[in-house]
């Protein structure tokens, strides 16, 4: 894979600091693929103290500038340092996610200012048509994220058939194992699961029609032992088939997350995580329940659809603000929403489909000054409503039952604060604690765990 034979086992991308050059060399180091995150990367400065990432712009557009160049220089110093740990084993590539803010320029400023360090890029969270066209200018193999057939058929059509020498591989993501952002359409049930061999199956299928035969997949998603996956191996269904690990590695010794969060993960258990649809990317999303999940929930739950007009059976007016400014709502939400302020979440705020969330007047605070410090890290974001365009707005109204993902992510890979960040986990995180190798709290080195992977277990 990428111009060498390598374990087919694949390190997972993981956003925001979690996947970096020390783990990513690391995995290449043990004869794998390690993968670091092009996604808001570290850097460093020159006593090799982590550079916060303080924004300085007044607006929105200057402070994603600083972002894309913040993500340039963090990914330039992944690369080295994946490089340099690697000893020249495996094979190196780099995350990035189409829909993140700065997508195109901080590929090509990384992969100008890495050349040869880095051998392949995944790229998934949406459509990334051009993300082909980008990593063969600079000579390195593209894997392109995708959660069934139908979506590699209109990548292929549409693009990647003028770049076939250069496919590396095409990535399956499951869209109901795997953690972070998941590809979900909007004929499937996020509550049935499907079993990922059909699916895959069919993308060998439409793989083969293409001429792709030796062309890998990649198995992502609910791969915890190999064994378990036998049945996919030497199989003319699946064909040459390599599989990701994203959670396993996070309790790695060389993984850079906290060692808080690395006991998190000891003590999970089966439903744990799950899917839900908080996140300002508009995708669902794989996440540990914890109060910041819980907090999203509820504040979904107190909320009601208003009018600014009586009509229909919106008759009974409720003041909103300082300034008492009248707005219709049914009798019975009416009531709820009078109970949820005795409650203390007094503010109620407009969502962009005329419903009003009920919070406290501190998270009223929160969420606004969160919406005010926007540095564009989507290419278009649901909860400030900022976009990668001319206008640099979505148009639509920001909205407060989302947050601020470069926030939170930011924090919990930077902090030992686990309960009020979000925390994204694949579905069989729940399995450190089950697992007899993890027994009394062992944590592994990352070439221990390639070594275990290997044996089938």
């Amino acid at each position: 894979m990428s111009g060498k034979e390598v374990l087919p086992l694949v390190e997972g991308g993981k956003g925001i600091a979690v996947s970096n050059g020390q783990s990513s060399g690391a995995w290449a180091a043990a004869g794998g693929i390690g993968t670091f995150s092009g996604v808001n990367a570290d850097s460093y400065d020159a006593d090799g103290n982590i550079v916060p990432q303080i924004y300085q712009g007044r607006t929105r557009r200057e402070r994603h500038d600083e972002l894309v160049e913040f993500g340039i220089r963090g990914g330039i110093a992944q690369a080295r340092m994946a490089h340099e740990m690697s000893n020249g084993q495996g094979r190196l590539h780099m995350n990035v996610l189409w829909e993140m803010g700065g997508a195109e320029p901080i590929l090509h400023g990384v992969l100008e200012g890495a050349k040869g360090l880095i051998h392949g890029v995944t790229c998934g969270a949406g459509m990334p048509y051009r993300v082909a066209e980008i990593a063969v200018k600079f000579g390195v193999h593209y894997y392109p994220i995708v959660s069934s057939a139908r979506a590699f058929r209109a990548l292929w059509l549409r693009a990647y058939n003028r770049f076939p020498d250069f496919l590396g591989g095409v990535v399956y993501e499951d869209p109901w194992l795997a953690g972070g952002h998941n590809g979900l359409s909007n004929s499937e049930d996020p509550k049935k699961p499907e079993d990922p061999y059909p699916r895959v199956a069919a993308l060998r299928t439409m793989m083969n029609s293409f001429g792709l035969t030796e062309v890998p997949i990649v198995m992502a998603g609910g791969v915890w032992w190999l064994s378990e996956w036998e049945h996919w191996l030497d199989n003319p269904e699946i064909g040459p088939i390599a599989f990701q690990f994203g959670t396993r590695p996070l309790l790695t010794r060389e993984s850079p997350i906290s060692d808080a969060w690395k006991q998190k993960l000891l003590s999970l258990k089966p439903g744990d995580v799950y899917l839900n649809r908080f996140s300002p990317t508009g995708f669902y999303s794989s996440a540990v329940r914890n109060p910041f999940l819980e907090e999203l929930r509820q504040r979904s739950e107190r909320q009601v659809a208003f009018v600014v007009e009586p009509v229909g059976e919106h008759t009974d007016a409720f003041l909103l603000g300082p300034r008492g400014r009248p707005v219709y709502l049914a009798p019975h939400d009416r009531e709820r929403a009078e109970g949820w302020v005795h409650e203390g979440y007094s503010t109620a705020l407009k969502t962009p489909d005329n419903t009003l969330v009920f919070v406290t007047p501190e998270r009223s605070r929160e969420i606004l000054k969160d919406q005010v410090d926007c540095m564009g890290c989507l290419s278009a974001c649901a909860f400030s409503n900022w976009a990668q365009n001319e206008e640099g707005t979505t148009g639509r109204r920001a909205d407060p039952r989302s947050f601020c993902i470069q926030k939170t992510l930011q924090n919990i890979s930077h902090s030992e604060d686990v309960d009020n960040q979000l925390m994204f986990a694949g579905h069989n995180a729940y399995r450190f604690g089950s697992d007899p190798w993890y027994a009394n709290g062992f944590v592994p080195t990352v070439k221990e765990l390639v070594e275990r992977i290997a044996t089938g277990y």
